[in-house]
């Protein structure tokens, strides 16, 4: 404090200031603003510094940038201070800022700004209180400040030095668009009343805010907020940030940075002086704004526009206010100021007394731009109405205008009679209805306003809103930009300042300033002319067409001439218009200057000659304005020196002026050249080397060079002298041109390699991009330049977006809170030094969305920051994996497209979020993708495919070679077919529709190409890629990471051994066979009631009680033994109606010991399928008779169904049996007893079989399974003690009661139970689904069985909503896979009404050989969801996370607990080891229920799936291999008593390992990536997906309901695919609707659906490759017709393609049917190049080859490489068969071989994959595809084989038989990337007498 000390002022008012503090009179922070203030008078800045604590400020004359901080950049940036307390005209010691000159201590009240004085500082605050002392301000604080007289100062957006925070933005009151207090409430602007003398602000009514705010915060809703407050509060306030402005399409998918939670760095770490280039201070204008027509009437006088068109219809009356100009260059319309006024006030007298609208009401106004003055006169006449005006300026979009006008909820809506016409008649055409509630006003009809004498005008009582100007946001949303009075007063008096300040050309005549005004405000030298002629074509009604068209005329009194945009089209009369009207403001865009500058380059003469009248003259030009987003340098000079100039304007250069414009936030202008000076007061340096320019120019910057250093030229001149990057001072006016490095920006950091004219001369350099600078930004605004990423303020020298804070600007969105919150009041952050917690900077700016620089303090864009592409790189540096991303712009991508590559009409590119990293699209608009007829009428033209394919490619080479741009896809559409937005009646492709509409898969694309090789780098690996998710390594890495959870998973088991019958209290133990039960019950019960059928409605057939049951069983044996000869052991095939007979049939069965086979009735429609199943049944089974009823027996009898059975039995060879009706057998009078039919012993032993039950698998592929006595029995006994079944209730058979539940329902339940049974036939239940529930209702059923798909029937027709189901305790509904999630809801839902438990829904997990074996009977509890992490799923681990923390969690459902006598193990089922909890495996059932074998297979591996040991378990316990994957999950749910809780161990099944495949050492559920797909567009069929592997290829079938456009479909089911899963699929193949092969349950038929893929029988409507099959890392390969070169996505059509199959040799197959696992698989070599593929056939019999399990990829079991990695057994050279190969795919692996012999060698390499396969558990038993012959050749299967280094425990391959071995549906075998090629091959129908010693040979069992 020495200086302090010496001045004895100074420390006067330093201790004055201190008492005050001590006293309480000041805050805190006002004392430190107070003291600063103080300080800046007496002493420099550097005297300052050593004093302050906190942010240091810099004098921009004497410190440096770097030395500023740390001396990191001292010598780039000498001379570059940000904050300059004595910088601008008035800098000088003991300068009082507040006094102006000549003003004797009073405030020049016209002051607009600072006066030239205020200290630019920053306040800082940390984010988090407590952070120091510094804080955001307090209402308080503030409200104290304020009263201390603080306002008394100029405060900048900043607030003040020192750490005082500045003050807030003001809000108006009960804006719901604010969250603080206001900022710029003490700023000296002209007009703020606050701070005027009291005589002054009687001119000012409604200007002040409710809070006295002055600033774009206080342009909202106002003090109009309490008319519609109720709507503004409701309106709109849903969050859809997330698919509109502020979502991850303008920002980025990451979340938004948190300085709160982010966690500090080490102290250690941090920078010493963290580098932030601060904001941009204002400027200011230096002087009032007064009116060009009267230098005394400054316009601060006037509070809003109104006022202003009053005085300009008095003062101005006979000039002209408008001319209008038509498209041929005619004067259609114009009007004088004073009839303007005239007329607008009548439209405002209208509103005021015949609308009945409310001060701040909206009304909408609907013109066409031709209209512009009744539009001016509606807009105008609404502002001195007071009501809110709302311009629409597309009036022929009827969507738009009704949006609008319910958003706004306007009531009233001005017109023309001519648009009301139109819109009348275009309504009445397009049937519309009108929009409710609006009444239409025709203004052109209301004339003008005439006062009667004496009487004046009505004073202006405005509202705080001028008007709501609508947008279309880039993502095409439309939104609503609010725009107060006071904004638009400000942006206009900016304009003003910046057009009075334009140099004439003639200022080397006399060296005194022009700018220089009187003490009484009046300019020194005279004005030459008072106003301007505005020229614009641009839309009047909207952006700066408004602003400039519009609003600047009625502020400057100023003329506009407005123009169609059609007319710069017509080459020399937009220059014959521009001599006309002698125009000095041009007020423009690119393309339409474009058009008349070089129509003037083609033909000069046509501008000359274009009237004989005159000459084209610019002289008069002053400025010409550019609206634009980026500049565009190199038209410069041509519009420059080749259009103005040779027009006579000497000033060509410095016309040109670029205007950076904001279309999305009301059109305000925020940059644009100006000669207004005052640059220094910005705080950045206004050059790159200003240290050595000091040396050459020893005067300061605000008084070099003469002042504001007007009559700089344009870039250039005779008189300019040439300089390099650091040569001479150049002029600040001047349109800055850099020549910035191209690679630096891809890392966001801006390096100039030239400037001006250098950069000029070296633009054409490679690696270089040129850029232009639009000017200093607006006088008024703060600017600044923030990562859009993370907030924080950027560095300097590097790309940002650009924020800024203008009393100019908009103060948010109308009725959207959320977005304006975060868009118009933004706050960024900033480090300082030692604080590793980023504080916020004090104001609040608007996020413009355009990304840029500031270099010199001019703003420079590059782009908008949807036009930015990002793409992650990896490199590992120094051992250190490193990541960054690289940034392209898309104009300048789009630039080298075009120049570059030929046929190109237009193109965009954008990059989409997919799978964690940026993917690059570019989309390219061709003449060649066009089907457009070449004549008219003429056919469509047909797609050149390779050209397009070519092309592509061509786009992606260019794109790599010149930016390193690795581009994701290409896609093709005809030209004007991309989505366009309109601007300035111009359509220019909208980058953000695009990526709207990409997503939506809505483009009208017809080729899309992909370049996946290069583009996708984040793939994930498993723990061992080669050997799967099963094999030892990988199950090690997930035994260590789970060594904590040493709970091996296994459930517990509850032994029933004694089951007490509820009637008698007898154990149902000692009975060892239904018979003897049904014997006892008919001896017991005999009058009782065992069986009665419901019908068709609803009513009861005659009941059969337990003693006719029993004569009509007798009935039946006895006929069957007499009649048929039936002997034990015979094998009966039992094919009934669900009926009474079939009840009989099969009691009948077991009391002669006869096998019974049961089987559902044939379906006519679906012989081809069930003709084949039938016969090859009776052939196997080696069928006696069939037994039947009367229905069946006339089916049979159809003649189509008897010939086409005989046809095939003659086929086949098979002998059809005798086929016998038991309906009505001859009737007896004895039971079963009596007539001897008892059971013998040797019927009850193990393995003797009784019933055999077959299932089908939705590929009709048969699984056979045998029950003995004790079986039956189990099977009771656990349905009866689990579900608590009783005899008090009865029991229902319905459905499937040939097998599983629906049999032991039917048939044997009611005898265990001793209940009746009632019988509802599937038949009648699907044309009356009610008869179900009304039984179930009428008879109280407790315990029921359902399927999904009989219940989705029900609940498609309503069914048992109004039926009681108050009784139904347990509707079990089996699943055999994964339970669907929407089962449960569902059904929950479609039967609340009805009273149905939702605990009584349960669903239950059956298997073909358990048909229970986990339930969720009875648990009290709804289903338990889980949501798993998918990532740690494919890597076989379990982790349950939170779905909103992981979107792609995927939800299970629990399948429920074991039941009685059941125990469930989680078992690795390579290495039989109990799997630890937290991962899961194979689900192993120990249970007595359990069947014991498969029918009719001997086949060892069939026999080991009933003999699964454990390594680490009870050695004694057997266990069923179910052969389906899931784990065990322990729950507690407070279902105890007292809601204590009860814990559960719950089962939840994920899948069958037959059905997974394994990509790159991960496991996948095909039913998930199916469903990723199906979600991914609406045009694919519910259910319509299907995934599988060929070999190595991944494919992808869809079923879509269009064939338009399918090409854009193909990227949405990609990035699906890859986002979810990671999964890069290989081919994506279309069907049309129906085409698609399912079931008669409507389940896929994966198993058909490949084989018909294969063989080409599959009718594809297109068909696309994703991988380039030569690229390095592409996994497959698809082949060309035309060999193997490189091929982009060309699709094929339907046509072409056929399997042509040679003549088998040998006999039928159907002698010795087995297992599909004895069909060896056999493999054909890879085909060399042109070589057809081929069918291979096998005649070597089922002879089954060892083989081994290898892990290495393309390593043999010798370690050697191996060229092929398919799966092969050895087998000899087949003979072959002709595949056509003439479509455009032929799947094979190309592999070369150097001789016959190699081929040879490489055929017999004895591989195999890991454990996929293709369709569900029922194709890993022993199963048999009757369908073969007929339909897609037959399956096979590999044979199961050890594990190499596991135990001796047998390893089982679950792997389904697949059509095509080597091509493996979803798990058909070939673990992802280790099968080869596409393989074809069909098993020899030969016998062989060997296999069985070949099988067991190549297994070892323990």
């Amino acid at each position: 404090m020495a200086e302090s000390q010496q001045q004895p002022e100074l420390q006067a008012k330093l201790q004055q200031l201190d008492h005050e503090l001590e006293e309480g009179d000041i805050t805190r922070k006002g004392y430190e603003k107070r003291r600063t203030m103080i300080m800046s008078q007496f002493m420099s800045p550097q005297q300052i510094g050593q004093l302050t604590e906190g942010l240091r400020v810099h004098n921009a004359e004497t410190s440096s940038y770097g030395r500023g901080r740390g001396g990191n950049n001292g010598s780039e940036m000498e001379d570059g201070g940000y904050g300059d307390f004595t910088a601008g005209p008035y800098a000088q010691q003991g300068y009082d800022p507040s006094m102006s000159p000549g003003s004797d201590g009073q405030r020049d009240p016209y002051t607009l700004g600072h006066g030239g004085g205020g200290a630019p500082a920053f306040s800082l605050q940390p984010a988090t209180p407590g952070f120091g002392d510094m804080g955001p301000p307090s209402q308080v604080q503030r409200f104290q400040e304020q009263q201390l007289g603080m306002h008394r100062e100029r405060q900048t957006s900043y607030g003040s030095y020192g750490g005082v925070a500045g003050s807030g933005r003001p809000q108006s009151a009960g804006s719901q668009y604010s969250s603080n207090n206001g900022t710029m409430v003490n700023s000296d602007y002209a007009f703020n009343p606050d701070n005027k003398p009291q005589d002054q602000q009687q001119h000012q009514q409604g200007w002040t805010s409710p809070d006295g705010g002055d600033s774009r915060r206080s342009t909202m809703l106002g003090d109009s907020q309490g008319y519609f407050s109720d709507f503004t509060a409701t309106q709109m306030m849903d969050d859809r940030a997330q698919d509109s402005y502020g979502g991850p399409q303008r920002y980025s998918a990451g979340e938004a940075f948190s300085p709160t939670a982010a966690i500090p760095p080490p102290l250690s770490q941090l920078p010493t002086a963290p580098i932030h280039q601060l904001p941009l201070e204002p400027r200011d204008v230096p002087f009032a704004v007064y009116d060009p027509h009267n230098n005394n009437i400054p316009m601060s006088q006037f509070d809003n526009i109104g006022a202003v068109l009053r005085h300009r219809g008095k003062m101005q009356a006979r000039q002209p206010a408008y001319w209008i100009v038509d498209s041929k260059g005619k004067e259609v319309s114009s009007i004088t100021w004073e009839k303007l006024t005239s007329r607008a006030e009548k439209v405002a007298q209208l509103i005021r007394d015949k609308s009945n609208l409310y001060r701040g009401d909206r009304v909408a106004l609907v013109y066409r731009d031709i209209e512009t003055i009744d539009f001016a006169i509606a807009l105008l006449g609404c502002f001195i109405a007071g009501v809110v005006a709302v311009p629409i300026n597309n009036v022929d979009d009827y969507q738009k205008l009704s949006l609008l006008l319910t958003t706004t909820q306007a009531h009233l809506a001005l017109t023309t009679d001519n648009n009301l016409k139109i819109f009348q008649r275009d309504i009445s055409a397009q049937k519309l209805k009108w929009p409710p509630g609006v009444e239409w006003w025709k203004t052109n009809e209301f004339g003008s306003y005439h006062p009667k004498k004496k009487e004046e005008n009505q004073p202006l009582q405005v509202p705080d809103l001028a008007y709501i100007e609508f947008s279309r946001a880039p993502t095409g949303d439309l939104r609503g930009v609010v725009l107060s009075h006071r904004t638009i007063m400000h942006q206009m008096a900016c304009l003003s300042a910046m057009v009075s300040t334009i140099p004439k050309g003639n200022e080397d005549k006399d060296t005194f300033s022009a700018n220089l005004r009187t003490a009484e405000g009046a300019y020194m030298v005279p004005r030459s002319s008072k106003s301007e002629i505005i020229l614009s074509y641009l839309d009047p009604r909207e952006g700066c067409g408004l602003i400039l068209g519009v609003l600047l005329g009625v502020y400057g009194g100023h003329t506009t001439v407005w123009l169609e945009s059609k007319t710069v089209d017509t080459p020399g009369m937009y220059a014959n218009l521009i001599t006309k009207y002698r125009a000095t403001l041009l007020v423009a865009d690119y393309p339409g200057l474009k058009r008349a500058a070089y129509n003037y380059q083609q033909d000069p003469m046509a501008t000359r000659n274009f009237t004989k009248k005159m000459e084209p003259n610019f002289s008069c030009l002053k400025l010409c304005l550019i609206d634009s987003l980026t500049v565009d340098t190199e038209f410069h000079e041509i519009l420059a020196d080749r259009w103005l100039r040779p027009m006579r304007n000497t000033r060509a250069r410095e016309l040109v002026a670029p205007m950076l414009c904001l279309p999305e936030h009301g059109g305000m202008i925020i940059s644009v050249r100006d000669w207004l000076g005052g640059e220094e007061r910005m705080g950045c340096p206004l050059s790159i080397m200003q240290d050595e320019e000091s040396e050459d120019e020893p005067e300061s910057p605000a008084t070099g060079n003469g002042g504001n250093n007007y009559s700089s030229l344009l870039g250039g001149g005779a008189n300019e002298k040439k300089r390099g990057l650091l040569g001479g001072k150049r002029r600040r006016t001047e349109l800055s041109e850099v020549l910035l490095d191209k690679e630096s920006l891809k890392t966001n950091e801006v390096v100039v390699l030239a400037m001006g004219e250098e950069a000029r001369k070296r633009a054409n350099e490679p690696g270089t991009v040129r850029a232009g600078a639009f000017g200093y930004p607006l006088p008024d605004a703060t600017l600044a330049l923030v990562d859009p990423e993370t907030n924080l303020l950027c560095p300097p020298f590097t790309v940002g977006e650009i924020w800024v804070d203008s009393p100019s600007l908009s103060g948010g969105f109308w009725a959207l809170p959320k977005h304006t919150e975060t868009i118009f009041h933004a706050r960024p952050y900033h480090f300082v030094e030692g604080s590793p917690t980023p504080v916020l900077v004090e104001p609040e700016f608007l996020r413009t969305g355009l990304l840029g620089c500031v270099i010199e303090g001019k703003v420079f864009v590059l782009g908008l920051y949807e036009d930015r592409i990002r793409q992650r790189v990896e490199w590992v540096e120094h051992g250190a994996h490193e990541i960054e991303h690289r940034y392209f712009f898309v104009q300048h991508l789009v630039f080298t497209v075009m120049k570059t590559v030929p046929k190109i009409y237009d193109c965009s590119a954008f990059d989409a979020h997919v799978n964690g990293e940026y993917l690059p699209i570019i989309l390219i608009e061709t003449q060649a993708a066009s089907t457009a007829p070449t004549t008219t009428g003429g056919p469509p033209r047909q797609l050149d495919i390779p050209f397009l394919d070519s092309l592509s490619e061509r786009v992606m080479e260019v794109l790599y070679q010149e930016h390193h741009l690795r581009v994701y896809c290409v896609m093709m559409t005809a030209p004007s077919t991309l989505p366009r937005v309109v601007k300035n009646g111009r359509r220019d492709i909208g980058n953000m529709l695009c990526r709207k509409e990409f997503d939506n898969g809505n483009l009208p694309c017809v080729h899309v190409k992909f370049g996946v090789e290069r583009a996708v780098q984040n793939l994930p690996l498993g723990d061992d890629p080669a050997g799967g998710v099963w094999s030892p390594l990988s199950s090690q890495v997930r035994q260590d990471m789970l060594a904590l959870h040493a709970d091996k998973q296994y459930s517990g088991v509850d032994h029933r051994e004694v089951v007490i019958d509820d009637r008698t209290s007898t154990p149902l133990n000692q009975f060892s066979n239904i018979h003897d039960l049904l014997q006892w019950r008919v001896s017991r019960q005999a009058e009782e009631l065992s069986y009665c059928t419901i019908d068709g409605r609803g009513r009861e057939g005659k009941g059969v009680n337990w003693k006719k049951f029993d004569l009509k069983v007798a009935g039946v044996a006895q006929y069957l033994k007499n009649k048929v000869k039936i002997q034990a052991g015979d094998h009966l095939l039992l094919m009934y109606t669900h009926s009474e007979d079939f009840v009989y049939a099969v009691h009948a069965c077991i009391c002669l010991g006869a096998i019974a086979v049961p089987m559902a009735p044939i379906d006519s429609n679906r012989l081809s399928e069930d003709a084949p199943a039938l016969l090859h049944m009776m052939a196997d089974f080696r069928i006696k008779a069939v037994l039947v009823n009367a229905d069946v027996d006339a089916l049979l009898k159809q003649k189509a169904v008897s010939q086409h059975l005989k046809q095939s039995a003659l086929i086949l060879k098979v002998h059809i049996p005798p086929t016998y009706n038991t309906t009505k057998p001859p009737k007896q009078s004895h039971g079963c007893r009596e007539l001897g039919l008892t059971i013998r012993p040797a019927w009850i032993a193990a393995g003797y079989p009784v019933i055999v039950f077959t299932y089908w698998t939705p590929d009709q592929r048969r699984i056979a399974v045998q029950l003995g006595h004790s079986n039956i029995m189990a099977l009771c006994k656990v349905q009866k003690e689990t579900c608590q079944m009783t005899s008090t209730r009865p029991v229902l058979g319905c459905v499937r009661s040939t097998m599983g539940l629906g049999f032991l329902h039917t048939c044997i339940m009611g005898i265990f139970l001793a209940s009746p049974t009632y019988l509802v036939s599937p038949v009648d239940f699907a044309g009356n689904p009610n008869i179900l529930f009304q039984t179930i209702s009428r008879y109280k059923i407790k315990d029921t069985y359902a399927t999904a798909q009989m219940l989705d029937h029900a609940i498609g027709h309503n069914a048992g909503k109004t039926t009681p189901l108050l009784e139904l305790k347990n509707l079990m509904i089996s699943t055999e896979q994964r339970p669907r999630m929407d089962v449960y809801n569902r059904v929950r839902m479609a039967f609340a009404q009805s009273g149905l438990d939702r605990t009584a829904i349960n669903t239950i997990y059956s298997h073909v050989l358990n048909p229970m074996v986990a339930s969720r009977s009875y648990m009290c509890i709804e289903p338990i969801e889980l949501y798993l992490d998918p990532h740690s799923l494919r890597r076989g681990l379990v982790v349950p996370v939170d779905p909103d923390q992981e979107p792609f969690a995927l939800m299970m459902q629990d399948s429920g607990m074991v039941p009685v006598s059941t125990q469930i193990s989680i078992v690795n089922p390579e290495t039989n080891h109990l799997c630890l909890v937290g991962e899961y495996g194979e689900i192993w059932v120990q249970s007595e229920a359990n069947a014991h074998s498969f029918y009719g297979t001997t086949d060892a591996f069939d026999t080991e799936r009933f003999n699964g040991r454990t390594v680490d378990g009870d050695p004694s316990a057997r266990y069923m291999r179910t052969g389906d994957l899931g784990f065990l999950h322990n729950v507690s749910r407070p279902i105890g008593p007292g809601g204590n809780m009860v814990d559960m161990q719950v089962l939840f099944v994920l899948g069958s390992i037959g059905e997974t495949f394994e990509v790159c050492g991960l496991q996948h559920f095909p039913m998930d990536v199916e469903t990723s797909a199906e979600r991914a567009h609406r045009a694919i069929a519910k259910g319509g997906c299907a995934i599988f592997q060929a070999g190595s290829l991944l494919v992808l079938i869809a079923e879509v309901r269009t064939r338009a456009f399918l090409a854009s479909l193909v990227p949405v089911i990609v990035n699906a695919v890859l986002n979810e899963h990671q999964l890069v699929l290989d081919i994506v193949a279309f069907v049309a609707l129906g085409d698609f092969p399912r079931s008669r349950l409507g389940e896929k038929q994966r198993g058909k659906i490949l084989a018909s893929w294969v063989s080409r029988k599959m009718r594809t409507i297109a068909q696309f490759s994703i991988r380039d099959p030569d690229a390095e890392g592409s996994v497959g390969t698809v082949v060309p017709e035309d060999g193997y070169g490189r091929r982009g996505s060309t699709h094929s059509g339907a046509a072409g393609g056929s399997l042509r199959r040679a003549t088998l040799t040998g006999g039928s197959s159907l002698r010795n049917v087995e297992s599909v696992t004895h069909m060896p698989l056999s493999e054909e070599p890879p085909i060399m190049e042109g070589e057809p593929l081929t069918l291979q056939t096998t005649n070597h019999g089922h002879a089954r080859h060892d083989s081994q399990t290898t892990y290495g990829d393309g390593m043999d079991d010798r370690g050697t490489t191996r060229s092929d990695v398919t799966p092969t057994n050895e087998t000899h050279r087949p003979t072959q068969m002709q595949l056509n190969t003439t479509l455009d795919y032929s799947p094979v692996e190309p592999t070369s071989f150097d001789s016959p012999d190699s081929l040879h060698r490489h055929q017999q390499a004895p591989t195999s994959g890991s454990m996929m396969g293709g369709r569900d558990e029922y194709q890993m038993q022993a199963t048999y595809a009757p369908g073969d012959d007929f339909d897609f050749g037959t399956h096979h299967e590999r044979e199961p084989e050890p594990a190499q280094g596991s135990t001796p425990s047998t390893y089982l391959d679950y792997r389904p038989v697949s059509p095509t071995l080597g091509l493996h549906a979803v798990g058909d075998g070939g673990a992802g990337g280790r099968g080869g090629g596409l393989r074809v091959a069909n098993h020899s129908r030969q016998e062989s007498d060997d296999w069985k010693k070949d099988a067991l040979r190549s297994l070892s069992f323990r």
